[in-house]
């Protein structure tokens, strides 16, 4: 198993969950509001002010899948979240080791 996580602009969040939850596979997702801002050298701060106010609303996603879903789920998250502005995120996929539904018993 595999948990992708993706940090996305706030405004891809509509677009994204109606194209996600119309795959066959679609396990589900949590979803978390984030602050953040990029590298320092990624952006010009113009004056003091931009600098102590860059960070920017974000969306956490987190979604728990098999390891095959996992590339599919990470492309469309690519594909429908970039602008190809700076800030428009980031996804990521780490293991599971172990998951369980909680409704459901435990070995």
């Amino acid at each position: 198993m595999m948990e992708v996580k993706a940090i996305i602009r706030p405004n891809k969040l509509a677009i994204l969950r109606s194209t996600l939850v119309n795959l066959p596979e679609f396990p589900g997702m949590t979803i978390s509001k984030a602050e953040g801002f990029g590298a320092p050298a990624r952006s010009q701060k113009v004056n003091i002010k931009d600098e102590l106010t860059d960070y920017s609303a974000k969306i956490r996603i987190e979604i728990v899948c098999n390891d095959e879903f996992a590339q599919v789920l990470m492309d469309k998250i690519v594909s429908i979240c970039q602008t190809g502005q700076i800030g428009d995120g980031v996804v990521w996929c780490t293991p599971v080791v172990q998951a369980y539904f909680i409704a459901k018993t435990t070995p």
